[in-house]
């Protein structure tokens, strides 16, 4: 079937300078893809001496389908503001379908009022992105579910999962496995692996007091088992210390940590480094990018560019979605 170029004319792929290799490896993925080039704009993004962005587009975009791809992660106000003009000038160009890709969202834990007088930062994001000039959105795994009712426009939430279980099933023995979760949080997200697995699931209860980590208890057993520990994201790492600490106490084996999202706020590599002789392995993904040298050696990157490249492709075609997860 020849597919062709839908009412919004050709795919433009802008890059943010907060993922430049994720987007480069996006553009190669939809070359390959597509069967013609699908290059990144070229694109000025400065930063003045007084701190203001400046970007300016080096080509049009009038009538065109332009996915601007640029991760929420740290500096998040400055990487967030840098995607909001850049949504700003494409709009001004008049482009004729504009996504925002963030592979990762900031502040999405910020998603109720947990305490009196304080904000849903969440929602003012999701405002902000689409007051900036967004027909879309797209992110892997959100944090917080509700996010989807913030935006009026519509998105498409993509689930790690999908590249990571092929990894997964291919390098971790499935031999004796529970998959546990950080805590109740990702509740959802464990029952998911366990039930894509085929294994029985355990879940750790924690409690937070400001910023210290208590893992309380384990709901099920691992003892004598291997452990598949699952979460979202990985910040500070005092979760996933914590759990193992708990994990060891319950009679676990082999322990592989898996997250999407890494975060890394300090100190989260330290404690990382000091857990690589307990884990088996630290799987994660290239949602934010982290430094070669802060790489550690039991630590296995995977990229998501082909399934944001094939979703990107897919909503150019009006193509299904779904069915890429035969859902």
């Amino acid at each position: 079937m020849t597919l062709v170029p839908g009412m919004y004319g050709n795919i433009k792929l802008i890059a943010g300078t907060a993922c430049p290799d994720l987007a480069a490896e996006i553009s190669a993925y939809l070359t390959d893809r597509c069967q013609y080039p699908v290059p990144l704009l070229d694109c000025e993004i400065v930063k003045f001496a007084n701190d203001n962005t400046f970007v300016s587009l080096g080509e049009s975009v009038r009538g065109q389908d332009v996915y601007i791809i640029q991760t929420t992660s740290r500096p998040v106000n400055d990487n967030l503001m840098e995607l909001f003009i850049t949504l700003d000038a494409v709009r001004r160009d008049s482009a004729g379908r504009t996504t925002a890709v963030m592979p990762y969202m900031a502040y999405s834990r910020t998603d109720k009022k947990d305490y009196p007088r304080t904000p849903i930062t969440a929602r003012l994001v999701a405002d902000m992105i689409q007051i900036a000039g967004a027909n879309r959105w797209m992110t892997i795994d959100l944090h917080a579910g509700q996010i989807q009712g913030f935006f009026t426009i519509p998105g498409d939430i993509l689930m790690a999962q999908h590249l990571q279980l092929e990894y997964v099933k291919k390098h971790v023995s499935l031999e004796n496995l529970v998959v546990t979760t950080a805590d109740l949080g990702f509740a959802k997200g464990g029952r998911d692996w366990a039930r894509a697995l085929n294994v029985p699931l355990a879940f750790i209860e924690k409690k937070r007091l400001g910023t210290e980590v208590q893992a309380r208890s384990l709901v099920g057993s691992v003892e004598g088992s291997n452990v598949l520990l699952v979460d979202d994201e990985v910040d500070t790492g005092g979760s996933i210390m914590k759990a193992i600490s708990l994990l060891d106490e319950k009679g676990a084996k082999d322990i592989t940590v898996l997250f999407t999202h890494p975060v890394f706020s300090e100190p989260a590599l330290e404690r990382l480094e000091n857990l690589q002789d307990r884990v088996c392995e630290i799987i994660f993904t290239n949602t934010i990018p982290i430094d070669p040298d802060q790489r550690l050696s039991k630590m296995t990157v995977l990229s998501v560019a082909p399934l944001l490249g094939e979703v990107i492709y897919r909503a150019h075609y009006g193509l299904s979605v779904g069915e890429m997860f035969n859902e």
